[in-house]
């Protein structure tokens, strides 16, 4: 579906866009183009790649004139750019609305405009039963692309919701590699926390399967093991070879949960099970209030939500294969000084 195509990537200068640019950048793709407000990594991208598939635009979701720009003649858009650090997006919430929520509606309104045929836009687990100001942002985000899937005529608008995404800049295992290395104790909120644990290949797999296979207004989930941070530090040591590293509890962080979810109960209720994927389908209700107000629905009260304490959890040595399948941890253990994943 993308040979001779034109992709669109926002935020195209993270962990994300760089995955999905490697992934697409010897197809028969026809360009991709990078669209952030960093002109410093795109000068990194442009010398690291050296490809004339690869064209970098200098631009800011929150300014529509420049994603209009960037938007001209795109087939297909990936839409990645996001405020996504939980502390930064409690200190600045409306510098979370303007870019995850205005500045989705203006990726939206540009791709509508210029006729792309398919949007993916970029959730997060953080979003389903929202306590931060970064999922309430990714929550609305995903409000906004349902009501403007409505109304998009030929262009198809998709979300895709994803756990933690190990070793990608901001994640918490280079974090503890660092600490480790430098004969520090590891700091960890409550080793029962748990968290759902994807790879960056996998995440790039759901963005790619949503594409192919997004109807207007659906959403994607990847089933995906979880396991506890105890689990994640006792594997990660393990590996290191420093199995009885310190390791020191600090307590739960303002906005942190127990455990994620990436569906909730009510979505449970439609989502339809694709083997290693789950797709929401929109709710289509219109404005016909008794829907809302006097009707109920029995499935829902009988349902469960989807989240990192009843999915599938690892074991130490089930924790440990995830992590060597990551390029990082493959790298940290031949004794190379790597940053996060790009």
């Amino acid at each position: 579906m993308f040979a001779n195509k034109t992709l669109l990537i926002t935020g195209g200068t993270g962990s994300f866009g760089n995955a999905v640019l490697r992934r697409f950048l010897n197809s028969d793709i026809a360009e991709i183009r990078i669209f952030s407000r960093d002109e410093k990594k795109q000068d990194d991208m442009r010398k690291k790649y050296n490809n004339s598939k690869l064209k970098l635009h200098i631009g800011d979701v929150r300014d529509l004139d420049s994603v209009r720009t960037a938007t001209r003649g795109v087939d297909y858009v990936f839409h990645a750019a996001a405020l996504k650090q939980v502390p930064s997006c409690e200190f600045y919430p409306l510098q979370a609305v303007k870019t995850n929520v205005l500045g989705t509606n203006n990726v939206l309104e540009a791709a509508i405009e210029h006729g792309v045929k398919k949007v993916i836009c970029l959730s997060t687990d953080k979003a389903v039963y929202p306590i931060n100001a970064m999922g309430i942002s990714k929550a609305m985000m995903e409000k906004v692309v349902f009501a403007k899937s409505r109304e998009s005529g030929h262009t198809c608008l998709c979300v895709t919701r994803y756990g933690n995404v190990m070793a990608s800049r901001g994640s918490v295992i280079p974090l503890f590699v660092e600490q480790v290395r430098a004969g520090i104790p590891l700091t960890i909120t409550d080793p029962d926390m748990t968290r759902f644990m994807m790879t960056l290949d996998d995440a790039v797999d759901l963005v790619l399967y949503a594409f192919e296979n997004g109807k207007n207004g659906d959403i994607f989930v990847q089933k995906a093991p979880a396991a506890t941070i105890n689990i994640l530090c006792n594997a990660l040591t393990d590996i290191l070879q420093k199995p009885h590293h310190e390791i020191n509890v600090i307590g739960t962080r303002h906005g942190e949960k127990l455990f994620e979810a990436l569906l909730s109960r009510e979505e449970m209720v439609v989502a339809e099970d694709f083997g290693g994927y789950f797709r929401i389908i929109p709710d289509l209700r219109d404005l016909n209030y008794g829907k809302f107000i006097d009707q109920g629905e029995t499935k829902i009260s009988d349902s469960i939500d989807y989240n990192s304490h009843n999915t599938s959890r690892l074991d130490i040595n089930g924790m440990k294969d995830l992590l060597m399948k990551l390029d990082f941890m493959q790298a940290i253990v031949r004794g190379e000084q790597v940053s996060a994943e790009e």
